[in-house]
């Protein structure tokens, strides 16, 4: 599983808009994340880490507050989650999640990006049984067992814990995503994550090689460059000096 995450957080270093762009995401996941469940970071643990994360990459707090404000308001815009998925080039497994206001133009943006890249969106479900949804917690630490015992005590069903090199990183089902990371903030106090966040990991990899390399690439610059694209998973192991 670590190989995957570690995978996919390169992936996504590599395709990284421009900051505008990200701000914008982090922006409407804020909103999104703050409408449903409550503009109280304390309370709402999802958004929490939402904000950890967004600090850390470096989005200005006017973003962030401004974001809040208009959750707490009254109407605002209607965004809604939408999630796509299909083949890349190599046949690599691609999921696409979205928060959109308007879902046709959406749809149309996506598949436009695989159709230019000469691949193909599937149906709902296509792809994501081959993927884990899994909640993600990375932090500096050694004491291993005291991390499991902390998650067993709490009833979250702990899919993985890797120790390597004084980091600890957890994998859990993303349902479990309060609860774990509950538990651990009352074993450990104020914890500094280096991972906070619930996405999907592949089960398998998909090796792109040759003139899919460059095609591969497009498309995963393509749908990030799309303003209704939160986050782009997929299955492809690029060369190292792709």
């Amino acid at each position: 599983m670590g190989r995957a995450f570690q995978n996919r957080k390169e992936s996504m270093a590599k395709t990284a808009a421009a900051k505008t762009k990200v701000y914008s995401k982090y922006g409407r996941e804020i909103y999104v994340c703050a409408k449903s469940g409550g503009t109280d970071p304390n309370s709402n643990l999802t958004l929490r880490g939402l904000i950890e994360r967004a600090k850390k990459d470096q989005v200005p707090s006017h973003v962030i507050d401004k974001a809040l404000d208009k959750a707490s308001g009254a109407g605002g815009e209607d965004f809604s989650a939408a999630r796509y998925e299909g083949f890349g080039p190599g046949n690599a497994m691609v999921i696409v999640e979205c928060l959109t206001d308007n879902p046709n133009r959406t749809f149309g943006d996506v598949r436009g990006c695989f159709t230019k890249t000469k691949s193909k969106i599937g149906t709902p479900g296509s792809v994501s049984h081959m993927f884990d949804h899994c909640a993600i917690f990375a932090f500096e630490g050694d004491d291993e067992e005291t991390v499991l015992e902390a998650l067993m005590e709490a009833d979250v069903d702990v899919t993985d814990i890797e120790h390597e090199e004084g980091r600890i990183t957890v994998f859990a089902p993303h349902t479990d995503y309060a609860k774990a990371k509950q538990a651990l903030l009352d074993t450990f106090g104020e914890i500094d994550f280096e991972a906070d966040e619930i996405q999907f990991l592949p089960q398998t990899t998909t090796p792109v090689e040759g003139d899919d390399v460059a095609a591969f690439e497009k498309l995963l610059y393509m749908l990030n460059d799309l303003d209704d694209v939160q986050n782009v998973y997929h299955s492809g192991e690029l060369p190292e000096n792709a």
